[in-house]
Formats: structure tokens, sequence, C-alpha cells
């Protein structure tokens, strides 16, 4: 088959194909936005001087203090992978009229090899649009944001530009990475004539091995203060095994929680099927028995942004501690302040990240939810036509949505805090000194011959405080979530009506 025939195939397709494409190219140019976003952040050059000297150009110390910047691109980076999630759920639309088309294909004498590029090419040549497109959304940003204020001072880093090395990497990788991801996912799939099949999925239920990941995550995560207290002086050890320890710690956890929503899912569809007695909890059980890791797809983006932001919800908690006590020692010597309010500020960006993760993870869970719902539209037509009523099949919808949703995001969340927890502190001290008060008017204090006799020593007692788990903080987020999750459920609702019309069983 010449290329261009091939190209002028991957490109073809009825509507639901072209969504398909379009989203897809959507999630590209998304993640390419955020790539870039990330690599303009590193590619800000530390002016000459010292290891802390600043980047004054910038207003916001995130930008400007050089040990805060990389902690800044990697945020971005993970912003990365609700948007990847996405990409993959966009992906997986309208999959079973693309079957038949496939199928049609070697029905007129294509090979299985030949059809599987054609998959592998329509998702990399849409990445490779949305990259294109994420390219120019980029530089044309960058110029209008470009605003420096009467200081001279910029909001955002527009006076830099990544290396044409690393736009050409995130160009070409994104439609690589989604091509490869779809030959891997396809892997499993047979190609004939007769139809599309894929191998059958194992009958017995996940195993509980997602509990490992999760305990190696957080046990990473609890090491990493006494790594750094113990190898403090050896700075070129501290370069590269703190950094691992994060990111391993924080992948194996976060895996950890999208493999236990597999085993989360099965075990709440054998509690449904023992205990339910209504057909809809029913239906909903044995669809969660049948195959448990459709939670684990559906809510991957999600529970990620959820344990990102437990950890956030911990380190808020910390800060926040800390600055009441500070305060409040303050107070006590008769002075007037508390700690900077840099680290406070700095968790309102992070919160604000956490939010938009959420709102593109609800975008992959509609996404889930509906090509779910239309790929089960002949078997939902079924049930219609042997006189199952539409509202029993919403709120079967309803259970296999919530039922698994509700314990996984409780555990990210759980996972999230207690990643949080073990880089800070869980107690707070301050005080144990002695602070000098002037009590006579600035003048009379500023003069040296009479401020000796105004002074007076106030000892300030040592404190401890435990910094409290942040349950509000975490029920907003939780409420949150659930938010998402009853949001998407009513989208699919919507959907559910369509393809439960009787014309449906009609269709091949």
């Amino acid at each position: 088959m010449r290329p261009a025939t091939l190209l002028r195939l991957a490109l073809a397709g009825t509507r639901t194909d072209t969504a398909r494409v379009v989203l897809t190219a959507l999630s590209a140019l998304l993640a390419t936005v955020v790539g870039l976003a990330a690599l303009t952040v590193s590619a800000i050059e530390k002016p000459a001087g010292d290891a802390w000297e600043q980047s004054e150009q910038y207003r916001n110390a995130l930008l400007r203090e050089p040990g805060l910047r990389g902690g800044t691109a990697f945020a971005l980076l993970m912003l990365m992978i609700p948007v990847l999630a996405l990409a993959g759920q966009c992906a997986r639309l309208g999959a079973p009229a693309r079957d038949r088309r496939l199928a049609a294909l070697r029905l007129a004498g294509a090979t299985p090899g030949q059809v599987t590029r054609l998959v592998v090419l329509e998702t990399g040549v849409a990445a490779l649009l949305g990259t294109l497109v994420g390219v120019g959304v980029y530089l044309v940003g960058r110029d209008l944001l470009h605003r420096p204020d009467a200081q001279g001072q910029l909001a955002l880093p527009t006076d830099v530009l990544p290396s044409p090395g690393a736009l050409a990497g995130v160009v070409l990788a994104l439609p690589v990475v989604a091509a490869l991801a779809t030959a891997l996912m396809l892997r499993t799939v047979t190609t004939s004539p007769l139809g599309v099949s894929r191998k059958a999925p194992r009958e017995r239920g996940p195993g509980p091995w997602a509990g490992l990941l999760i305990g190696f995550g957080v046990a990473s995560f609890a090491v990493i203060r006494p790594v750094v207290y113990r190898f403090a002086d050896d700075e070129e050890l501290m370069a590269w095994l703190v950094p691992v320890l994060f990111a391993v710690g924080a992948l194996a956890a976060m895996i950890g929680v999208v493999i236990g929503t597999g085993w989360l899912s099965y075990h709440c569809g054998r509690l449904l099927r023992r205990h339910a007695r209504g057909p809809a909890a029913l239906l909903a059980a044995g669809r969660l028995m049948a195959d448990p890791w459709a939670g684990s797809r559906t809510f991957a983006a999600l529970l990620a942004a959820l344990i990102f932001g437990g950890g956030a919800a911990a380190q808020r908690a910390y800060f926040g501690t800390k600055d009441q006590l500070e305060r409040e020692q303050s107070r006590f010597a008769g002075l007037d302040g508390g700690t900077d309010p840099f680290y406070l500020s700095t968790m309102n960006y992070v919160d604000g990240a956490i939010a938009v993760a959420i709102l593109i993870a609800t975008g992959g869970l509609i996404v889930a939810l509906v090509e779910g719902i239309v790929a089960r539209r002949r078997a939902y037509a079924a049930l219609v036509a042997t006189g199952v009523p539409r509202a029993t099949l919403s709120r079967s919808v309803a259970w296999q949505a919530l039922a698994p949703a509700v314990p996984a995001i409780l555990l990210a969340l759980t996972v999230g805090t207690l990643l949080g927890r073990g880089l800070a502190e869980e107690e707070v001290s301050g005080g144990g000194g002695m602070a000098t008060i002037c009590e006579a008017t600035v003048a009379l204090c500023e003069d040296p011959a009479t401020s000796a006799q105004y002074n007076r020593i106030v000892h300030i007692p040592e404190v401890q405080r435990a910094v409290p788990v942040p349950l509000e903080h975490l029920a907003w987020l939780g409420a949150g979530a659930l938010a998402a999750v009853l949001v998407t459920i009513g989208v699919g609702l919507l959907f559910l009506r369509a393809s439960t019309a009787l014309d449906e069983l009609r269709t091949t």
C-alpha cells in the first residue's frame, strides 16, 4: 500500500472518526503548550554571580529564584499527565465503528500489518497536527503576554525561548509516543475480514499487588528527609538522589493507586452482586466484575490529580501551622509579623494547577463514559427490547461509575496526604529565645541615648505544635472530584437514550 493511499485512508471515516481525530489533536495541542511552558522555565539563564543570584527581571519568586525553577518546571510537566490521559481516552472514541471499517479493509485485501499501520498513522497524524498548532499557540501567546510593568519586570518568562532542539523534540516526541501507545494497545487485537476480536479478559479479579507499589512510594517519600539530614554535606549525591526518590516514589504511588482502582472495582462488583437486590445494581455488578480495569482507565487522570492535591494539602497544612505559630509568638512578644507569605502564596498556584488538572480529567471522564455507552449500545438496546426500563439502565450506569469512584477518590487522597506528610515534619516548633522591645515612640527608640531606658527583654517560650491533617481541604478536593464524576454521569445519560433506540439492534 502506497504511503499516499495509507494517509488518505487514515484520514477517512465517519463523523465519529473526525471527532476522534479532532479531540486527539486538541489533547496534543494542550500537551505541547504545557511542555513548552516547562521547557521555557528551564531555559531561564542564571545571572552572573553566586549560586543564589536571582533573575530580577521577573516579578514572581518562582521564576526569579534559581532553586525554585526546577520545581516549577516539574509541576508544569505533571500537568501533562491528565492531558495525555485525555488523549488516551479520545483515541478510544468510536472504536466499534473503526473496528468495522478495519474489517472492511481486510475484506478488501488489506493485510493485518497494513490495518495496524493505518490506525497508528491516524493517531500519529492527529497528534502531529495538534503539536504544530500548539507550537503556533505558544509563540503567539508569548508575544501577546510579553508586557513588562513600570519597573521592567515580567509576569511570565516571555523573554526566553527553549532551544531549537527542545522545540523539535516536543513536536516529534508527542506524535511518536501517541503512535507507539496506539500500537501497544493494538497488540491484543486481531483484525480479520469477519471482524475484530480481542483476547478474552481473565476471569479472576486483579490481585492486591498495587498495595506494594503504594507502600514503596510512601516509603520513598518518608526517607527523603532522613537522607537530606544524613548526606547534607555531599552535594553531588544530593543532586541526584533526592530527585530520584521523589520521582520514583510519586510514580510508584500513582501507578499503585490506578492499578488498585481495578481491585476496588472488582470487589465493589462482588459486594453489589452479593448484597444488592435491585436490577440496576446487579447489572452494574456484572459489568464491574467483567471489566474491572475499566475504572483504572477511566479514573487514571483524576486520581493522579487527587494524589498531588492531597500532597499539596499536607504541605499547605505544614506552612499554615508554622505561620500561625510564629504569628502567635510575635503577638506574645508584642511584635507585629509572621513568616514570609511566599510559601502559602505559592501553594495557591499549586492549588490552581490542581484545579486545572481536575478540569482536564473531567473531560477525559466524559469521553470515556460516553465511549463506553456508545460501544455497548447494541447490548443496551437489546435490554430495552426485552423490557428493561431505560431508568433502570440509567441507574445501572450511575452505579457502575460511582461504586468504584468513591473508594478510589478516598484512596488517592489518603496516599497523597501520606506522601505530603512524608516530606514535611509532623511537628512545628518555635520560640525558645528572647526579644528586645522598645516601649516608646519611634524617635526615642531609634535614638541610642534614650532607647536603652525604654527597652524591655521578653522571654519567648518554646512551643511545639503538631501539624494537623487537612481534613477540610481534603473534603473540598473529594467533593470536587465527586462533583466531576456526577457531571460525567449526567452527560453520559444524555447519550444513553439515543444509544438504546431499538434501531441500534440492526447495526453491524
